[in-house]
């Protein structure tokens, strides 16, 4: 549009120079088209808002256009570009009607500057005024319609983002209390037994108090070693002997009342770190389960590979409970965070964790992971 009214004013100012060589008005015509231009250039670093400065600006624009239309009517065709400047400026009334005031005088100059009289004179300027009031109303129009669904896209990103960032620390909360219950709290579990067979023993057998005392020590060495690797997210420390999940499996043991067996069923195959940490973390919050609910005397851990999947089975002869109907929360079994845990673990490895228990028969106890199949 900026270039259009250039295009317009220079024509005009030829045309003029053109069909009246040596009028007395050709140097107001060139003053005030230079005038007319440098007004013209000066808009938009005054903004689009209707300020004063800006409703000033526009009232200068066309009261010089206006002397120049008087002078030389060919510059009425510059009142297209001042159309879409007037609409863009003033409150969309008050600019119908100064669009509806500049056709008119350009009626007339048209009519001033033909001979004889034109019906196009006097119908093409209102219908050109009235297409550019159109088409500026339609792009407002399609503009707000764009501003709004950008804004609501940029909503729409901030919610989503916000909500991934929920969802990324609830997860993490989920997963530092998976961790946290299957070491730290197993941990301190088993020394508060181990402390509290020492001090039964301390007089009668102070030899088996102070094994226990020593086997204590040894547990909260590996608590702590457990938590300076939770703090720096590193894999379970059974595990970084490089005699992978089956010997991390066989140096398991639930307290010093229950015998903990291990067995390997299968060509061991090499298992992803995920998976060994989940096997583990699961095996180690069975046996705590074992240790504090179950009363046994032994436990079972086997381990099985079958080409397709990894299956870990923890069996114990405890006291066993009822399983819960569906819908319901296990009495014995399922109180606590360790089953929810273990099936957290299972579910986001794509595999599935099975219960199955009878009161006085013990419980078995079934972690099965799929595994990729060799490339």
């Amino acid at each position: 549009m900026h270039t259009a009214f250039f295009l317009l004013l220079g024509a005009s100012v030829a045309r003029f120079l053109l069909r009246h060589p040596g009028s007395p008005s050709t140097p107001w015509i060139i003053v005030l088209s230079i005038a007319l231009a440098l007004l013209y250039v000066l808009g938009p670093a005054l903004g689009a808002a209707p300020t004063v400065r800006r409703l000033l600006w526009l009232g200068l624009v066309v009261a010089v256009w206006v002397v120049l239309v008087v002078l030389a009517p060919s510059f009425a065709w510059c009142a297209v570009p001042l159309f879409f400047t007037a609409l863009r400026t003033l409150p969309p009334r008050a600019a119908v009607v100064l669009v509806a005031l500049l056709t008119v005088f350009v009626v007339a100059a048209q009519l001033k500057l033909s001979r004889e009289f034109d019906p196009n004179l006097l119908l093409a300027p209102p219908a050109i005024a009235a297409l550019a009031t159109a088409v500026f109303v339609h792009m407002e129009r399609q503009a707000a319609s764009q501003r709004a669904l950008i804004d609501d896209l940029i909503r729409t990103r901030r919610e989503l983002a916000a909500t991934e960032r929920r969802e990324g620390t609830l997860a993490e909360r989920q997963r530092l209390s998976m961790e946290i219950h299957d070491t730290l709290a197993q941990h301190l579990s088993s020394q508060q037994m181990l402390l509290q067979a020492a001090d039964r023993t301390w007089d009668s057998d102070p030899a088996t108090a102070r094994a226990h005392v020593r086997t204590a020590t040894g547990i909260a060495a590996r608590g702590l070693a457990e938590a300076r690797r939770l703090v720096h997210d590193l894999a379970p420390p059974e595990l970084e002997g490089g005699g992978g999940l089956a010997d991390a499996l066989r140096a398991l043991d639930a307290g010093p009342d229950i015998e903990v067996r291990f067995h390997l069923e299968g060509a061991a195959a090499p298992l992803p770190d995920r998976v060994q940490s989940a096997l583990l973390r699961i095996a180690q919050g069975a046996l705590a389960n074992v240790r504090e609910h179950a009363h046994a005397r032994t436990a079972a851990l086997t381990l099985s590979f079958l080409g397709d999947q990894v299956v870990l089975d923890v069996a114990d002869d405890g006291a066993g409970f009822t399983e819960p109907r569906p819908g319901t929360r296990a009495a014995a079994g399922d109180r606590g965070h360790g089953l929810p845990a273990m099936r957290a673990r299972v579910r986001q490895l794509g595999g599935t964790l099975a219960l199955e228990s009878t009161p006085g028969e013990g419980t078995v106890l079934s972690a099965a992971i799929p595994l990729e199949p060799p490339a």
